[in-house]
């Protein structure tokens, strides 16, 4: 039986243990490239350069091309790359690839090229071909159940089978138990990618099955199909040829606050129909790179992995996905919007893939009010750079919604997947002095934002978004010898006690295996430690909420 596991809570372990002493495998004293110059199109060689990269993409990612063709400012070659993407999306729907015909569409419409999707079909017509046959979404409203254990009929067991593991000379059954809930008539279940994820792991070439076990007949398995994965928000969609008990209603976030009381139904340790009930303990729990989840006191063990957590009316309102063992109450389920906003996707098969900008930041704010999201640094090379936007910008509105915060941001980029362009909204340098306008083009988020960031900029500028601290060089015979500009409040430097003008030398810098947590050992005279000559080693994980 599979154990329960947060990824966060394992990466601030591996922190946590680093601070006590014990360094990582993975040692790299070279520092990073320098930093990449913004491209002046109005010299002819550069301008060239591009129109011949622009043609080259056309072919495999029309959308990006035809993205840097707008930035490029050359009409024709626009005009010639929006009529291209309109082909691309006319053979999409004709093969019925309705993800990548829906970021088409969208992208035209973004880049003023709304005419065009508009030939191929209206926007009425389009959503419709997007959103058919999603289940969980347009489901008609199931009636309210007489008891909250008779919601325990819509669940079931989901057992996968790893055939015989054999370690140090002896053979074993490797299996793994969660839980799943209906969410359509047609056999469709929900449950968390972690249970099925020895399944779909690309380095998998052995045995493998995936059944189900109905809350009414515990003793027969049924073969189950995976049809979609999101590893990042831990979620996956099964596929039984079962006949449906129950279908669950799903909720929202609205219907849900903290003292709410749920209700947790799975199979803990293999202990079928078993349901636990508590409350809200949290609604704002930052335990996912890309979003918040909801801390809940109902009893979880392991096997509850992927049931449904749900409300006084039997509404699904989260997907139970974890608990730490050590610490009794304290459990986690993923937002019941997570799984709204990932069902058309992984019910169009494989894995889930994000969005970024290369961007890093958090909420702006004036007093207690929220106005946007504060851009505090970008990553070379990266959309909101070749736009043309800067660190100290703030964002206020993307894909042509208000955002008045981080997590609106996130929010908007859960809606979609790379490539695709979208328009933003910001103040140039926070200025109040108006807003302006540009088109991002939505890249594939790397695995460990913060090492992709180190790996293509400058240590002065990469350290501002991996330990919230700019550094300026103070020496032009020792390449590691920095004076602190500046120190982002409630960073990893802030709690390391660096302040502005602290005089610093980078001794080593360390990753570990997988490239998920950073190390870096200082020599420095803090301020508020009276100038005296100390080492300082800070850590950081790589991958956080703050990278967008």
């Amino acid at each position: 039986m599979k154990t329960m596991r947060i990824k966060f809570f394992a990466r601030q372990f591996l922190v946590l243990t680093l601070a006590s002493g014990v360094f990582f495998s993975c040692k790299s004293n070279a520092l990073p490239s320098p930093q990449e110059e913004k491209l002046d199109y109005t010299q002819k060689d550069v301008h060239d350069a591009e129109v011949k990269r622009i043609y080259d993409l056309l072919q495999k990612s029309p959308v990006e091309a035809l993205w840097r063709a707008l930035l490029l400012g050359d009409k024709d070659l626009s005009d010639e790359c929006a009529a291209f993407v309109k082909d691309s999306l006319k053979a999409r729907v004709e093969q019925d690839d309705r993800v990548e015909a829906w970021t088409f569409y969208n992208s035209l419409a973004a880049s003023g090229y709304g005419s065009l999707a508009r030939e191929v079909m209206d926007k009425k017509a389009m959503d419709a071909f997007y959103y058919e046959g999603v289940p969980g979404l347009f489901a008609k409203e199931q009636p309210r159940l007489e008891k909250i254990s008779d919601y325990i009929q819509g669940t079931v067991t989901v057992w996968v089978d790893l055939g015989v593991k054999v370690e140090n000379g002896m053979g074993y059954a490797a299996r793994v138990i969660g839980s799943g809930f209906f969410v359509d008539p047609r056999g469709y279940i929900v449950t968390n990618h972690h249970v099925i994820e020895e399944i779909v792991h690309p380095k998998n070439s052995g045995y493998g099955k995936v059944y189900v076990k109905m809350a009414e007949d515990s003793e027969q398995r049924i073969p189950a199909k995976v049809v979609g994965y999101d590893s990042v928000h831990d979620l996956a969609l099964l596929k039984t040829e079962a006949k449906v008990p129950y279908v669950f209603n799903l909720g929202s976030k609205s219907q849900l606050s903290v003292g709410s009381v749920i209700y947790a139904i799975g199979s803990p340790l293999g202990l079928e129909r078993t349901l636990t009930s508590g409350v809200v303990s949290s609604a704002d729990r930052k335990l996912f790179t890309t979003g918040s989840v909801v801390q809940i006191d109902a009893a979880v063990n392991s096997g509850n992995s992927g049931g449904p957590c749900i409300d006084k009316n039997g509404v699904v309102q989260g997907v139970v996905f974890a608990g730490i063992a050590a610490y009794q109450g304290l459990n986690f389920a993923i937002p019941i919007e997570y799984l709204k906003q990932d069902l058309p996707i992984l019910y169009r098969g494989g894995e889930r893939r994000f969005p970024w900008i290369g961007a890093y930041g958090r909420t702006a704010k004036a007093g207690r009010t929220n106005y946007g999201l504060q851009i505090q640094y970008i990553k070379p090379g990266s959309a909101m750079a070749r736009a043309g936007m800067k660190a100290g910008d703030i964002v206020t509105a993307l894909d042509g919604k208000k955002v008045r915060s981080l997590e609106e941001v996130q929010d908007i980029l859960r809606d979609h997947v790379p490539g695709t362009i979208v328009p933003c909204s910001y103040l140039e340098g926070g200025s109040y002095g108006g807003e302006k306008e540009c088109l991002l083009y939505l890249s594939e988020r790397p695995k460990n934002p913060g090492y992709e960031i180190y790996q293509g900029d400058t240590i002065q500028h990469s350290f501002v978004a991996i330990f919230g601290m700019e550094l300026t060089p103070s020496s032009t015979e020792n390449s590691k010898s920095f004076v602190v500009k500046s120190v982002i409040p409630g960073s990893a430097a802030d709690e390391n006690g660096f302040s502005e003008n602290d005089p610093i030398t980078v001794a080593r810098i360390q990753f570990n295996d997988d490239k998920s947590a950073i190390m870096a050992a200082f020599v420095t005279k803090k301020r508020r430690n009276g100038y005296l000559d100390i080492s300082v080693a800070m850590q950081a994980l790589l991958d956080s909420p703050y990278y967008f």
